[in-house]
């Protein structure tokens, strides 16, 4: 099992970093907001989950332990793969899943894209005593990333690789854009939260 993963940021797409270590290029699907602190040609260290398939070994790399044992525990619920359990991080910090589980919130679930209404009432019950306590740690997400004047193309790119469609990201970059415009330095985290609610309301 590969515990994290250390070295030079070689390459970054919309959901993966490819980080050389060794000479070898190790290619890992990240969250929007991990993948928005890391820089091409800088020095990272992700920790890692691999996912097991019969025709596949899968690299999930992660800003930190907390978010890696997250990403596991949320995938020991009935029906959340790892793709749903990204999703989940990306929308919601650790201690703010642990928060939503401990107070019922059903509304902080269904936020995050393929959970609906009682999929979310599912995942409440399901993972209950699962999570733990909130640690009163939550963080705005990628409230470390201020991205200047690239944030549309990162937040499209961001929205698509959570399975949304181009024209729905289209439209929702549009709709933060007052927004963003607003402040000197766009975190890409807390316009994603913005732009998941506007989504989630239509």
């Amino acid at each position: 099992m590969i515990a994290f993963v250390s070295g030079t940021v070689a390459g970054l797409g919309p959901d993966t970093a490819v980080v050389e270590v060794g000479g070898v290029g190790l290619a890992l699907l990240c969250t929007p907001t991990t993948l928005a602190t890391l820089r091409l040609g800088e020095p990272a260290r992700l920790a890692t989950s691999m996912v097991v398939r019969e025709d596949s070994l899968t690299l999930f790399g992660f800003a930190d332990d907390d978010e890696k044992s997250t990403f596991e525990i949320l995938q020991r619920a009935n029906g959340v793969g790892p793709k749903l359990a990204q999703a989940m991080i990306a929308v919601h910090s650790p201690d703010a899943l642990r928060a939503a589980v401990a107070t019922g919130d059903e509304k902080a679930l269904t936020a995050v894209p393929g959970i609906g209404k009682k999929g979310a009432q599912k995942l409440l019950l399901d993972l209950k005593d699962k999570l733990g306590a909130p640690t009163g740690t939550a963080r705005a997400v990628g409230a470390a990333s201020g991205l200047g004047a690239g944030w549309r193309d990162q937040l499209h790119a961001a929205l698509v690789g959570l399975g949304y469609a181009a024209r729905e990201a289209d439209d929702a970059v549009s709709a933060v854009a007052p927004e963003a415009e607003a402040g000197a330095a766009p975190e890409i985290g807390v316009l994603l939260k913005s732009a998941l609610r506007g989504l989630n309301r239509r």
